[in-house]
C-alpha cells in the first residue's frame, strides 16, 4: 500500500505549499524531558503511552509520540523566529505504547502543522481552511469539523472553581 502513502503525502505537501507552509523534519528520538515539559508531566501520553528508555549514557530518551514538541524545540533551539513567524508542516512516524487494536497502532503516521510567532486568531482560521482543503483534496466527504474553546483565563478559572465545588459536594 505504499502508493497510498505516497498519494496522501503528495497531496499534503501540495496543500502545505499552497498555504506557504514549509516542511520541517525533527528527530524520531528526543530527550524525554522535552515531552514531560511540552505535553505535560501528568498526561497519559507521558506516563502510559511513550516508548521511553535510558540510553548508554544514562539519559532518558523517548520515541516521539507527537510532532508539536519537537517542532517547538527546533524552532527555539535554532532561533527560527528571528525574522518573523513561521508556517511549518511535518509528516512522519509517531509512536505510542498502547494496546494495538483496530485503528490504533503503536507506530502511526501523522501530518501536522504549526504556525508559530503569529498573534491573533487569523492564523487559526487559516489552519482550519487548510485542513478543509486537505480533506477535500484527499476526497474525504464525510468529515465534520467541530470547534471548541477553553475560553479566556478568567473563564477557565471560574469554570474550574465551579467544577471543584460541584465535585466536593458529590465526593461520595
Amino acid at each position: 500500500d505504499s502508493w497510498r502513502w505516497h498519494a496522501v503525502e503528495r497531496i499534503a505537501r501540495e496543500v502545505a505549499d499552497l498555504y506557504r507552509f514549509q516542511e520541517i523534519r525533527t528527530p524520531v528520538l528526543e530527550h524525554s524531558e522535552l515531552f514531560h515539559r511540552g505535553v505535560g508531566e501528568t498526561s497519559d501520553i507521558v506516563h502510559k503511552e511513550t516508548f521511553t528508555f535510558t540510553d548508554r549514557g544514562g539519559e532518558s530518551m523517548t520515541l516521539r509520540p507527537e510532532g508539536t514538541a519537537g517542532v517547538v524545540r527546533a524552532v527555539g533551539e535554532h532561533s527560527l523566529l528571528y525574522d518573523g513567524g513561521k508556517r511549518l508542516f511535518y509528516i512522519g512516524a509517531m509512536f505510542r505504547h498502547e494496546k494495538p487494536q483496530r485503528g490504533r497502532y503503536r507506530q502511526f503516521h501523522q501530518v501536522g502543522v504549526e504556525a508559530l510567532g503569529f498573534a491573533g486568531p487569523d492564523v487559526d482560521a487559516e489552519v482550519i481552511l487548510m485542513a478543509r482543503s486537505l480533506w477535500r483534496d484527499l476526497g474525504l466527504a464525510e468529515v465534520r469539523l467541530e470547534i471548541n474553546s477553553l475560553g479566556q483565563p478568567e473563564e477557565r478559572r471560574a469554570h474550574r472553581a465551579a467544577l471543584v465545588q460541584h465535585l466536593e459536594q458529590h465526593r461520595e
